[in-house]
């Protein structure tokens, strides 16, 4: 019994489809790579190892240091920033190639319709149309579909979406180092206010004490050797002061730029202030660490890696495509549109490749050893966090005994001071040593500021290496 062409285009379209619902992947099974990583900080006490939490929510980490101007300049990072700009016009592109991918699953269909004359060869033998010009109409249909035979459409689009992950936590992991540059910088730059406030006190008394100096040289009451040390000292300590304008002026314009504002037209009123570093619970957990977005980037690489080879394996596999087309076609143009003209076509095509010279397995083995390398990525990258967590938690902890080690020399120099002075007055020491015991102050002043600057600078980069803070972290989880 023959088959009609509308029942056999029915079976046909009927076997592709159980075909593609039954595929399977050859992408290998995926587990998380494993990372050999301490039970616990080295640099605090009480920090358990836990699950990851990548997915927990960071929050504006910033406001634990309560300064109202900082909110208000990192609110402007997502808005402003260049690079993080880049990063989200990168997160899309990732976005949109999932969608490429994922269109695979799908037939592609197109429409069009032409018209043309054409001429065939007096000279040609056997030919009904030899010597004559005949026109064409024409107008159709034609649809095209690759099932997902072998999982090759499938494995692409896990791989763009592994790869669109990645860039999600590309982006997340450019936020946080910008939002912390710009900490860092603030916290930098209102230390260098409070010291620009500490040399202009300092080189005002310094004129005061060099005007007395002059007058008493005039009385005759000191010789000329102390109005030299102390114009001496003056200018120095002047140079620092301008030294600061500098420093200062790099960091507001390096502040500028991180917010996308032309150096030129920011500026930041000077405000000489004190901070407080803030305390970290020690019992906190160490699946903070695992919400730091580049370990999150770095794992998903892994993931589309593996999927990649998922696809390469099913180049070796044929492929099976469905293409089907209709229209209506005529040399005249009045019956063009009727029920004779119509045709129409479709059929399944297997095709696979029996030689290639070896390229197949080549590029097998360069999926397995792309594989191997974002492996290799994904333990450095968690190594390295390790590292920063531990180097920034030494340097609090020292810096905390440091600070205030400096905070007794620097009430001895003061002392020191008022001592020597008053002892220069009754005439028992010369100016010597109140240069000397002024530039001691002076100097243990500055070391206790920078000191309390590179504090909340460890501080600002504890967070960063954490992944942002700890506010997202649940209570109970925090206690673990």
């Amino acid at each position: 019994m023959l088959t009609s062409p509308s029942a056999l285009a029915r079976k046909t379209l009927v076997a592709c489809l159980t075909v593609a619902l039954g595929a399977c992947s050859t992408m290998p099974a995926y587990q998380k790579p494993a990372v050999s990583v301490p039970a616990h900080y080295a640099g605090a006490a009480g920090w358990a190892l836990a699950a990851p939490a990548d997915t927990q929510p960071r929050g504006p980490w910033w406001t634990v240091f309560g300064d109202p101007a900082l909110n208000a300049l990192e609110s402007r990072i997502d808005v402003s920033n260049q690079t993080v700009k880049k990063a989200v016009a990168q997160l899309q592109q990732a976005r949109a190639l999932v969608d490429y991918q994922r269109a695979g699953f799908f037939p592609t269909v197109t429409a069009g319709t032409s018209v043309s004359r054409f001429r065939t060869s007096q000279n040609v033998e056997g030919h009904s149309l030899a010597g004559k010009t005949v026109p064409d109409y024409s107008a159709g249909l034609s649809a095209s579909w690759e099932p997902n035979l072998f999982g090759r459409v499938k494995d692409a689009t896990v791989n763009a979406q592994a790869n669109a992950a990645a860039s999600e936590a590309d982006f997340e992991a450019v936020r946080l180092s910008m939002t912390s540059d710009l900490a860092v910088d603030y916290f930098d730059l209102r230390s260098l206010d409070t010291q620009k406030r500490l040399l202009d006190d300092t080189v005002n008394a310094y004129a005061d004490a060099l005007r007395i100096l002059e007058q008493q040289l005039k009385n005759g009451a000191i010789d000329a050797s102390a109005v030299a040390l102390a114009s001496t000292q003056l200018e120095s300590t002047r140079t620092q002061d301008t030294d600061i304008d500098v420093q200062r002026a790099q960091l507001q314009h390096a502040i500028a730029t991180l917010i996308g504002e032309p150096a030129s037209t920011f500026s930041i009123a000077a405000k000489p202030q004190s901070f407080v570093v803030p305390s970290i619970p020690p019992s906190l957990p160490s699946q903070l660490l695992e919400r730091r977005p580049d370990i999150a980037a770095a794992e998903r690489r892994v993931f589309a890696a593996n999927a990649q080879i998922g696809e390469a394996h099913a180049a070796f596999f044929p492929d099976l495509a469905l293409s089907a087309s209709a229209g209506l076609e005529s040399t005249f143009f009045a019956p063009w549109l009727t029920a004779p003209s119509l045709f129409w076509s479709i059929g399944p095509q297997l095709v696979g490749t029996l030689f290639d010279g070896g390229r197949r397995d080549a590029t097998l083995t360069s999926a397995h050893s792309q594989y191997d390398g974002a492996v290799a990525d994904y333990r450095q990258t968690v190594l390295v966090a390790f590292q920063q967590v531990e180097d920034n938690l030494s340097a609090l902890q020292s810096l905390q005994s440091e600070a205030a080690c400096q905070q007794r020399a620097t009430s001895a120099a003061g002392l020191a001071l008022t001592l020597t002075t008053n002892r220069f007055r009754a005439g028992a020491v010369s100016y010597l040593d109140v240069v000397t015991a002024q530039t001691i102050a002076l100097t243990n002043e500055r070391t206790a500021d920078q000191i309390d600057a590179r504090r909340l600078d460890a501080s600002v980069l504890l967070l960063k290496a954490l992944g942002g803070g700890w506010q997202g972290l649940a209570s109970g989880q925090a206690s673990g």
